[in-house]
């Protein structure tokens, strides 16, 4: 865990930490939905727009070279943080296009009448929709690998449904609902034993672990950055060497053709192929000075840090009269959903919010995760590195204060 020192160091570089809510100190506990931003990331975007402002890959005037160096300089950060090689990353709008990218583009044109795709059942509503489009656009099926009652995949029912039928595995690497670490090492080698492409969903992950996707073994991942303490409206989309030629162009525009007739138009090998039309160039360049201060900081260090502030929270809510923890993982990230029992979590999340406590409330686009668990919502608290011991005594307090006013 950070020292004192230690974090008041990292919170110094998180400027919107200074700020009130409701006359009282911020506690920022939405982490899983986004991250702040370090003056690291808010500087790079400044100074982008200042000193470098142009389109990228399109002009021989320099300030289009400089942008364009500085875009493909963060496309080359990227590749190395995540153990790859440069020509295997995409940029996208987000996680949501980066799956619909990969149902579009890779599976739809295999998928036949009786196939089948198999998620989970803690998906993220953006890795369940793109899949039931396609699904019913081509007779498919969807399969789900059940959630047992400790918020954990049945791994046994996993491997059954694997089989000849199975055109896609796409699963969450992290429940952003739980916080549940699923065995994705596992999952993909399973897949990869039956020839089944695999995605995974590192929304959640990238943000709380470092993930090598060569030792991964998957075909897909996608993430978006904005959880990466990086700008907004940018997704990263990882495809393995051997699934690059099996893509197919399934967004058009410009940026990613070799050549256009309206005869026929060739178009640009990947990953320009996937990145039609104008980038979000300063979000990309903001990603290239998230990694730097991740790099700086240690994702083992904040890994740590975070999970000490999650089993500070689980033992203070486990004190707290009435309250249910949904999901209980040993192996899991600092994302921790509960219910108190006879109360909305509307009601709780609002009374939070009041004393300056930012807690996300509701079904977290996990309906199916819910209707499981025979729940309208959960309160959902989920830790950066920036949060403190101190400011989970701020949210039990808070809370029980809550609880007093609603019961």
């Amino acid at each position: 865990m950070f020292s004192l020192d230690q974090i008041k160091e990292i919170r110094k570089q998180f400027p919107i930490l200074e700020r009130k809510v409701n006359g009282a100190p911020l506690v920022y506990l939405d982490n899983a939905s986004t991250t702040q931003k370090p003056l690291a990331v808010i500087n790079g975007i400044r100074d982008y727009y200042q000193l470098n402002n142009s389109n990228v890959h399109r002009g021989v005037h320099t300030l289009s070279q400089e942008a364009s160096a500085l875009y493909e300089k963060s496309r080359e950060k990227t590749a190395s943080w995540f153990g790859v090689q440069v020509g295997e990353i995409a940029f996208t709008s987000g996680t949501t296009e980066s799956i619909n990218l990969i149902a579009r583009g890779f599976l739809a044109p295999r998928l036949i009448p009786g196939d089948e795709i198999l998620l989970t059942g803690m998906e993220h509503h953006s890795n369940i929709v793109p899949w039931q489009m396609i699904a019913e656009e081509k007779g498919a099926h969807i399969s789900v690998i059940p959630v047992k009652k400790d918020g954990t995949l049945d791994m046994d029912e996993a491997n059954k449904l694997m089989h000849e039928k199975t055109r896609m595995l796409a699963f969450t690497h992290v429940s952003n609902t739980m916080g549940t670490i699923n065995d994705a090492a596992t999952l993909c080698a399973l897949a990869r034993q039956k020839n089944i492409p695999v995605l995974v969903d590192g929304a959640q992950s990238a943000p709380h672990m470092q993930v090598n996707l060569r030792e991964l073994n998957c075909d897909f991942f996608v993430c978006s950055v904005h959880k990466l303490y990086a700008g907004m409206g940018l997704g990263i989309l990882y495809v393995h060497p051997s699934r690059i030629p099996q893509l197919h162009a399934c967004k058009g525009g410009g940026g990613m053709i070799k050549e256009v007739s309206f005869e026929k138009t060739s178009y640009a090998d990947f990953p320009l192929m996937m990145e039609a039309g104008t980038p979000n160039v300063e979000a990309v360049v903001s990603l290239s000075h998230a990694f730097g201060f991740l790099e700086q900081t240690g994702m083992e260090n904040i890994r740590k840090h975070e999970d000490a502030l999650c089993a500070k929270l689980i033992e203070g809510l486990q004190r707290i009269h009435g309250i249910r923890i949904i999901g209980q993982a040993k192996e899991r990230a600092s994302v921790v959903s509960f219910v108190a029992e006879g109360i909305h979590p509307f009601d709780i999340g609002t009374l939070l919010d009041q004393q300056g406590i930012a807690v996300r409330t509701g079904h977290h686009c996990t309906q199916p995760l819910m209707k499981q668990f025979g729940l309208p919502g959960t309160v959902r608290a989920s830790m950066g590195m920036y949060n403190t011991e101190e400011e989970i005594e701020v949210l039990l307090r808070g809370l029980e204060k809550a609880l007093k006013m609603l019961r």
